[in-house]
């Protein structure tokens, strides 16, 4: 019971994916939308994910937050910031690595805030370490070297929701 519904939910995350990409509600893309999820969520849905207990409402209703937050709000910011720099060369770009600790426990959520931080323009990890709980990141613009300032400028929202979706 609980691998149908680890299926079921992997499923519907699929298609859901799906549409958006398509960006379409035809006949034809709901049909092969829902037989392209169904088929690689048999395949892909005992890897990922490993434990079925944790699927809730709860965390579901954390991604859909955390996803619309994200590219409604952390890419447009940086997007504008970025393309700002780009047309203005006056303004400053002082790029550097920084070191940031992370407080995390899953795979999932240390990726998620790695490819937060990499999908952000302007932020790149660059490496993570999984023994010292650190990601090395380049930033265009280094404000801070302090590891725990860097942490609070760059992944700290990040990591609040990564936290309450997977750990």
């Amino acid at each position: 019971m609980v691998r149908a519904k680890a299926y079921v939910v992997t499923a519907l995350l699929l298609f859901a994916i799906y549409l958006m990409l398509a960006g379409s509600l035809s006949s034809t893309d709901l049909i092969f939308g829902a037989a392209a999820a169904a088929c690689v969520s048999a395949i892909v849905c005992g890897v990922l994910v490993r434990d079925p207990g944790k699927l809730s409402p709860t965390r579901l209703a954390y991604l859909i937050k955390y996803m619309l937050k994200y590219f409604l709000i952390y890419e447009v910011r940086a997007h504008v910031d970025v393309a700002r720099r780009a047309l203005s060369p006056s303004l400053p770009i002082n790029p550097g690595f920084v070191e940031v600790p992370y407080d995390l426990r899953s795979e999932y959520a240390v990726l998620t805030v790695a490819n937060s931080v990499t999908n952000t323009p302007g932020t790149v990890t660059v490496a993570v370490d999984e023994k010292g709980k650190k990601l090395y990141i380049h930033w265009i613009d280094v404000k801070a070297v302090d590891p725990r300032r860097c942490r609070e400028l760059i992944t700290r929202e990040f990591e609040e929701y990564a936290r309450k979706i997977f750990d």
